[in-house]
C-alpha cells in the first residue's frame, strides 16, 4: 500500500482477482509454484482467488500457503470448514501480512451451484472486499449480483467487488450508481481472451485509478483466466 497524494484522497491500494483453476494450467499440469509466480508479478495488496481448492472429496486447497507468506508476505483470511480447503467453495482471499488486522466471513448467495462469495474487512485502511464466483446461469447470476449490490447499498464503509462474475454480457451488470462497475479487458480464455468475466465492482469512497489484465508469458500458461487489477484510491477520509 502506497501514498498516492490527490485532491481528496489519501491512500491507493491494488487489488486484483485471479481465477487459478484449481493450479491446473494449460498444460493441463497442476502447478500451484506457478500460481505463486503470477502472484509475485502482481505485488497487489490484497487478492481474491476462484477455484482455488479442489472440487471433490475434502476439497483440499491447493495453494502452498508457506510460500505464499514467507516469499510474497500473504496470509490467506480464514473462512474455509473443511480442514482441508483454501477459503469456501472455492472463494479465497489473500492479504499482506501488514494488513492482518480484518476480520473475515463467508457471505451466503442464491444458488443451485456450489458458489457463494467471502468477505474480509481491513481495519486499517478501513475497507471490505468481497470475492466473488457466480452462477453458470443467467437468471441464478441476476439474483447473485442483486444480493451483492443490496450489501453495497446497505454498508456504511467502502466495499470492493472482485471476481470473475461469468457474465459475457456487460448490459446484464445490475450495479447501479454511486457503485462503479471496473472491468479491466478481455481476461478469458487465457490463449485468446475474448471475454471480460473477470471484474471489480466499486462501492462509494473508492476509485478506480487504473486497471489492467495481467498478461506475462508466465500468466498465459498458469491458468484458463488472466489475472485482472485494479489499484483504487479512497475518496474519503478514512481513520
Amino acid at each position: 500500500m502506497s501514498a498516492r497524494p490527490g485532491v481528496g484522497e489519501e491512500r491507493s491500494m491494488r487489488v486484483a482477482s485471479y481465477n487459478i483453476r484449481k493450479a491446473v494450467g494449460l498444460d493441463w499440469r497442476r502447478d500451484p509454484h506457478r500460481v505463486v509466480d503470477v502472484l509475485g508479478e502482481i505485488d497487489a495488496d490484497v487478492i481474491a482467488l476462484q477455484e482455488a481448492d479442489r472440487r471433490i472429496g475434502t476439497r483440499a486447497g491447493v495453494l502452498p500457503l508457506d510460500r505464499l507468506e514467507t516469499e510474497l508476505g500473504y496470509i490467506m483470511t480464514d473462512v474455509s470448514i473443511r480442514p482441508l480447503s483454501h477459503g469456501w467453495q472455492g472463494n479465497a482471499i489473500l492479504v499482506r501480512s501488514r494488513l492482518f488486522d480484518h476480520v473475515a466471513e463467508r457471505i451466503l448467495l442464491p444458488t443451485m451451484e456450489p458458489r457463494g462469495a467471502v468477505s474480509v474487512r481491513l481495519r486499517q485502511p478501513d475497507l471490505e472486499v468481497i470475492g466473488v464466483h457466480l452462477g453458470l446461469t443467467p437468471g441464478m447470476r441476476r439474483k447473485q449480483m442483486l444480493t451483492l449490490q443490496k450489501r453495497l447499498e446497505d454498508c456504511d464503509h467502502p466495499v470492493l467487488l472482485a471476481g470473475d462474475f461469468n457474465e459475457w454480457n456487460s448490459g446484464r451488470l445490475p450495479f447501479a450508481a454511486p457503485a462503479t462497475v471496473v472491468s479491466p479487458g478481455l481476461s478469458f480464455h487465457a490463449s485468446r481472451p475474448t471475454a471480460s468475466l473477470d471484474r471489480f465492482v466499486l462501492g462509494p469512497g473508492l476509485r478506480s485509478v487504473s486497471a489492467h489484465v495481467h498478461h506475462s508469458a508466465l500468466a498465459k500458461r498458469a491458468s484458463d483466466h488472466l489475472p485482472v487489477v485494479v489499484d483504487i484510491a479512497f475518496t474519503t477520509r478514512n481513520p
